[in-house]
């Protein structure tokens, strides 16, 4: 049986739906450039960090990837704390931790102890892929990706001490635990398993949208259909990822936004590569299905002068309904990310 006891989340409660803006916030997978290291990625998460909070951003979370040359975010926990460090307001959080990689005591303990180092400002977002491939996977010792609604009710009985009297895992104390409250728990996801599962639980529901683009309207129709209200949510909360790449320039951005497809291109071919440099893209020999493969990887991704981008993110959200847009930014150059970032911000009026 499924015990989940939910956490009130005032942060979610106090966003407004309707507004004529809905609050943007980042999701920094920490990728690495040819050229570059992942030390050099990471440093350019920390001040990617300091600089959304500055210009407005909501919150920021890092993605659970293992194995692949071009993302250096292997562990969130850890990232998490160090850019909690480095900032003072911003929201925090995994987006997501892969639940099956890991037991559920564990992630009860880290994310207890980054919300008692940080309190209200961290987020716990779980998923159910393996963010890896099949070799990485059992080498994490991966678990069953099935139980993953019996694993997200035991993280957050965890959490919350919240086990019924007579359960295998009654008397064990995760620890830092804050009677007082936790981090808020998000489902993540890129099909219907985890909307139907999200909505049923009454949780906030994240869907990514900057893979997965063709079931993005389904899944929330799922996940909206399926909600049950709960101490958490009295409506649904849906937020997408969405990548977005702005520059001073039209031809620039779509410039950078090919260096992202080729990643992309070489990871699904299984050949992972750190994100190619432009004249990379621009000389790779394209076959046809190639071409036809990065056009539709492009098509649903938001780029050009930053009043086209903020136009292309306004439109997609009136079209979707979402109540939060994370965008994300895979491009050559942790210089040019940073500068996406800040363009987007000040298209969208957050900063000077």
């Amino acid at each position: 049986m499924l015990w989940v006891v939910p956490d009130v989340s005032d942060e979610i409660r106090g966003i407004a739906k309707g507004d004529a803006e809905v609050p943007l916030s980042v999701l920094d997978l920490a990728t690495v450039s040819t050229g570059h290291t992942p030390a050099d990625a990471l440093r350019t998460s920390t001040e990617l960090a300091r600089k959304a909070e500055a210009w407005g951003y909501h919150r920021l979370w890092v993605a659970e990837h293992h194995g692949m040359p071009g993302v250096a975010s292997s562990s969130p926990a850890v990232l998490i704390a160090h850019l909690a460090a480095h900032t003072s307001s911003i929201r925090l959080g995994s987006g997501g931790v892969m639940l099956p990689n890991h037991a559920p005591l564990i992630i009860a303990e880290q994310f207890g102890m980054l919300h008692a180092l940080h309190p209200g400002r961290i987020d716990l977002g779980l998923g159910r892929a393996p963010g890896t491939d099949g070799a990485t996977a059992a080498a994490l010792r991966r678990g069953d990706a099935d139980r993953f609604p019996q694993e997200v009710g035991e993280l957050v009985s965890f959490m919350d001490g919240s086990f019924e009297p007579g359960h295998r895992f009654e008397r064990i104390l995760a620890v830092p635990r804050d009677p007082a409250g936790r981090p808020p728990v998000w489902l993540l996801g890129s099909s219907g398993f985890s909307a139907q599962l999200a909505g049923l639980l009454g949780l906030p529901f994240a869907f990514a949208h900057h893979f997965s683009a063709a079931n993005t309207e389904p899944a929330l129709a799922l996940y909206r259909s399926a909600f049950q209200p709960s101490a958490v949510l009295d409506r649904p909360y849906a937020m997408i990822g969405v990548g977005a790449i702005a520059a001073d320039t039209a031809q620039e951005a779509h410039r950078l936004a090919r260096t992202g497809g080729l990643a992309m291109l070489r990871l699904r071919r299984g050949t992972p590569s750190p994100v190619p440099t432009p004249e990379e893209a621009e000389n790779h020999p394209y076959s046809m299905v190639e071409e036809e493969f990065l056009d539709s990887w492009l098509s649903n991704v938001v780029y050009g002068e930053p009043d086209a981008v903020r136009a292309g993110l306004s439109e997609l959200r009136e079209r979707t309904g979402v109540d939060e847009l994370m965008i994300t930014a895979t491009m050559y150059g942790g210089e040019n990310r940073i500068r996406s970032y800040e363009l987007i911000a000040k298209a969208y009026k957050m900063t000077d």
